[in-house]
């Protein structure tokens, strides 16, 4: 009895050791502590056509809304921290920055998940996610198509390379819907500085599976 007594202190022991790094960061974390970015700009026609419950104000008939912002999210190298304060977002602020996000409810969401991880105010977090947003150029074939659009992982990573001239292939993470059949959104890296960056192994590799088909679709803007 003793030795299996010892047996399972010991396993549960070892166990705590190897508790992947991405489940212990998915937790509370601290402001300000993080390694890098995510600008998620996300494929509005795949979530207007996907979602059971869409959001009305964005898939409004006649929005014809392409890319649209998601989120800024501070990551570790395997995994990120959320809801790391409890403060609020001022009404004052979210009004300072209009049409940032395609629906009213994203700004509380992505504050008090993400934006309360940055260390910054919340009028310095929405002006940065303003400023990487708007500093992505669209390259001209995914700029808000009429028809859907069929592409490869690499040719819609060296597209926006071309027209981005600090990206790099390995700072873009496409991810897709439809078991790889449909762009669902994309990642793009940056330092907490906000200058272009390579992912992480551990985004680029979960990409890499996400949109793991010969090609796959932009749903065309409606």
């Amino acid at each position: 009895m003793q030795i299996k007594k010892l047996f399972i202190a010991s396993s549960l022991l070892i166990t705590s050791f190897f508790i992947p790094n991405a489940a212990i960061a998915q937790n509370r974390g601290t402001p300000g502590k993080f390694d890098f970015y995510i600008l998620t700009l996300s494929w509005s026609p795949d979530y207007c056509a996907t979602n059971n419950t869409p959001d009305p104000q964005q898939c409004a008939s006649g929005r014809k809304l392409g890319f649209v912002l998601h989120g800024l999210w501070p990551q570790y190298q395997v995994g990120y921290p959320v809801n790391c304060s409890t403060q609020k977002l001022p009404l004052e602020v979210k009004r300072r920055f209009p049409s940032l996000f395609p629906s009213a409810k994203l700004y509380d969401h992505e504050w008090e998940k993400h934006g309360t991880c940055s260390g910054k105010t919340p009028a310095e977090y929405l002006a940065l996610s303003k400023k990487l947003k708007d500093a992505i150029a669209i390259p001209a074939a995914y700029n808000r198509p009429a028809k859907p659009v069929r592409t490869t992982i690499t040719n819609f990573k060296n597209s926006f390379v071309s027209a981005n001239n600090k990206m790099t292939p390995d700072g873009i993470a496409p991810f897709c819907s439809g078991s790889g059949r449909f762009l669902r959104e994309v990642f793009f890296c940056s330092s907490k500085n906000g200058e272009p960056r390579i992912c992480s192994a551990e985004i680029l590799k979960r990409s890499q599976k996400s949109c793991g088909q010969p090609d796959f679709l932009l749903r065309n803007v409606r």
